[in-house]
């Protein structure tokens, strides 16, 4: 398991190597805790934690005590809370109470002077903060936002369930996407990624893979191997574009 002071440099360090994040929506809920464990464990980063609504993707996931049962199980975990909501600002201040370290939205639900006071709203309250593209929506809708962010999302699936293949178009996103970024920003991507698509992502310069089934559906002891292979070479950063 993580160190507890170690986990908010994550973000920030620029990357030697890729940091791998599951998502924990492919977890066992009846054993939520232990198997959260189990995958930090076996050599994650990080914890991805997927926020649906009914409303922005046709799907339900969990809530603020969700969240909050995860940070108990894990308190050294820095937990990667992404908002696939309408409304993103009625989550903000219950996701930070329950343990989030980092709170992402989607472009497609806010614009302009929306992004940008959402945006000083999550930093105001302490955790870091993201935007967060769908594959139909192109890259320059985010590019406004970029230097005021810690990461960019790249979505690799139409979001609102979990197994769905990975869309390898979307990977032209971080041609312009990457560029922009400061040593101290992460390029995330979430949506199929596997030890099998793995090294083209990362070739093509993200540095965040969020993987959930690829993860959290292999046995206990499989995990550690295909995180390793998600990650890819220790002291390799990602090249991008």
């Amino acid at each position: 398991m993580p160190d507890p002071t170690e986990k908010h440099r994550l973000i920030h360090t620029p990357p030697a190597r890729a940091l791998v994040a599951p998502s924990i929506l492919a977890a066992d809920f009846a054993d939520l805790g232990a198997d959260c464990r189990d995958v930090m464990n076996a050599g994650a980063d990080l914890l991805h934690v997927d926020i649906m609504d009914g409303h922005f993707v046709p799907n339900l996931s969990m809530g603020p005590a969700v969240c909050a049962a995860v940070r108990r199980a894990c308190p050294g975990v820095f937990l990667d809370v992404h908002l696939m909501v309408s409304e993103p600002d009625a989550y903000v201040d219950p996701f930070v109470d329950a343990g989030a370290d980092l709170i992402s939205f989607h472009v497609e639900v806010r614009e302009g002077m929306a992004c940008r006071d959402l945006i000083k709203r999550i930093r105001e309250r302490g955790v870091k903060t993201g935007v967060v593209v769908n594959p139909p929506t192109p890259a320059e809708r985010v590019m406004p936002y970029v230097d005021l962010v810690d990461l960019v999302l790249v979505m690799s699936v139409n979001p609102g369930f979990g197994g769905q293949a990975f869309i390898p178009e979307v990977l032209e996103k971080a041609r312009m996407i990457k560029p922009a970024l400061r040593a101290d920003q992460r390029l995330e991507i979430d949506g199929g990624v596997s030890p099998g698509n793995a090294e083209r992502v990362r070739e093509a310069g993200f540095d965040v893979l969020v993987a959930g089934s690829a993860v959290f559906g292999l046995p206990a002891g499989d995990r550690a191997g295909a995180i390793a292979e998600i990650r890819g070479p220790a002291g390799v950063a990602s090249p991008g574009p």
